[in-house]
């Protein structure tokens, strides 16, 4: 394995640097130093911001953008072995890591490794956190896997030995990481194409808790289903917290919304209340995701106060039940939702905001995580008044399984919700225009290019 050491900076090249997590990984390596190269498809606002701090970009990917200068180069899993550069590098024999064990090279630099994993949460947690550290004055590094606009991006080059970042379990990514505290926020059938079940997916975060030094911090959810078996023979410090299990070291009780959703609740630690806290984004899911939050922060000494000004600056992440605007009196909302559970927790998070019926245009994404999770998927999405099916994201896949969009929809169907189906997001945008009614609610939904409807309607 290739070391990252911050006080010996080399040129490191990024194939396909124009991705966010590839781009803020780039961007902290040039602010420590490091010659910054990498090539992408095309020109895009990351590339450009890239090249203003000095890193030199090329479009498209050639073997020629290659130089004997390159000491290391860094790959994402959506780089095929045929991609000239990739193969390039290989026949040349330079050092190479994928864009995990970079991030995990880079967490070895820091005094206070800090990463944010689970199914669902991960983006709104890491976020959530990362405010409260900002409040505390912790000048931390945070890598975040969305767009976060206290930072005016997705990453935040700090001066001090705290670094929060999300860890992603898909294709093991995670375990290529050096954290020194780990929260593990839920786990939760998903990514089937790689996974083989969920006690395949319980294995990996446990291997992933397991990477924690005994000085180490693990805080996980004792809501999830079987929680024990990823905290077993560990020998670090394990926090939990729940908001069903109230054997949890942190609980929360007495919660309540205001009118647009909006959660206040009491937190305990063994039993004993430590405060009143308020949120600025809405659902019963995001109170979970706060608890975690309260807990890392404890563990670092932060005080109740300073957790509450954090908790009182942070209002969401982009494509987080994120308000776009209005149409015809609509409120159009986007939300990045592609998972039954979370598609459960938005749904159940939109009732306690002032509207009539509930629209949901959802986009499934990937072939294998739609036909695995089939009936989960018509179940969950029942939660809205009206459903608009648009065709499967494929995003890395081929349809080798014969399934569409249209198999949702006779489930959603047989289960008694209006739903409807169309090919093209003109004939969605459309059929809302002519359908929806003022004071109703439309959400776009999903991990893929659906957000489009939502900012199309709201110019017309």
């Amino acid at each position: 394995m290739y070391t990252i050491d911050f006080t010996k900076p080399i040129h490191v090249h990024f194939i396909g640097i124009g991705g966010i997590s590839m781009s803020g990984l780039a961007e902290i390596l040039l602010t420590e130093g490091f010659t910054v190269s990498g090539s992408d498809a095309k020109k895009s606002k990351l590339t450009s911001h890239l090249e203003s701090l000095g890193a030199t970009v090329h479009y498209p990917q050639l073997a020629s953008n290659i130089t004997d200068d390159i000491d290391l180069v860094v790959y994402t899993a959506a780089i095929h072995p045929d991609n000239p550069e990739y193969k390039y590098v290989r026949e040349k024999g330079v050092p190479v890591l994928t864009r995990a064990q970079l991030l995990g090279q880079m967490m070895k630099n820091y005094s206070m490794p800090i990463a944010v994993s689970g199914t669902h949460g991960k983006t709104t947690t890491t976020s959530l956190a990362s405010h409260v550290l900002m409040a505390a004055g912790c000048d931390p590094t945070i890598s975040v896997g969305g767009i976060l606009p206290s930072i005016h991006g997705n990453i935040r080059v700090g001066n001090s030995g705290v670094f929060i970042t999300e860890a992603c379990e898909y294709t093991n990514s995670f375990l290529s990481f050096f954290p020194k505290i780990s929260l593990i926020l839920n786990v939760d059938a998903d990514h089937l194409d790689f996974f083989k079940d969920i006690d395949d997916i319980r294995h990996s975060f446990h291997e992933f808790a397991k990477l924690l030094p005994s000085d180490g911090t693990l805080i996980i959810d004792a809501d999830t289903p079987n929680y024990e078996t990823i905290a077993n023979g560990l020998d670090c410090e394990v926090i939990t917290y729940g908001l069903k299990n109230k054997d949890g070291d942190y609980t929360a009780s007495d919660i309540t919304f205001d009118k647009i959703g909006h959660p206040t609740f009491t937190c305990s630690y063994h039993g004993e209340k430590i405060g009143t806290f308020s949120l600025l984004i809405p659902g019963t899911h995001n109170v979970s995701n706060a608890l975690a939050t309260i807990a890392l922060a404890r563990k670092l000494d932060i005080d109740v106060e300073t957790i509450k000004e954090g908790f009182k600056t942070f209002m969401g992440t982009d494509r987080r039940f994120q308000y776009k605007g209005k149409v015809n009196g609509v409120t159009v909302i986007d939300d990045y939702a592609h998972h039954p559970t979370e598609i459960t927790a938005t749904l159940k998070s939109a009732v306690n905001y002032p509207h009539k019926e509930t629209w949901c245009v959802f986009q499934p994404h990937t072939y294998t995580r739609t036909k695995a999770l089939l009936d989960d998927f018509a179940r969950a999405l029942t939660l809205a008044d009206k459903v608009i099916l648009v065709d499967i994201y494929a995003a890395r896949e081929k349809n080798t399984l014969g399934i569409s969009s249209r198999d949702l929809q006779k489930k959603i169907q047989a289960l008694g919700t209006e739903c409807y189906y169309f090919p093209s997001f003109k004939e969605v945008e459309s059929f809302c225009l002519d359908k929806c009614h003022p004071d109703d609610m439309l959400i776009t939904m999903g991990a893929g290019d659906v957000v489009k409807i939502g900012e199309t309607l709201i110019t017309m």
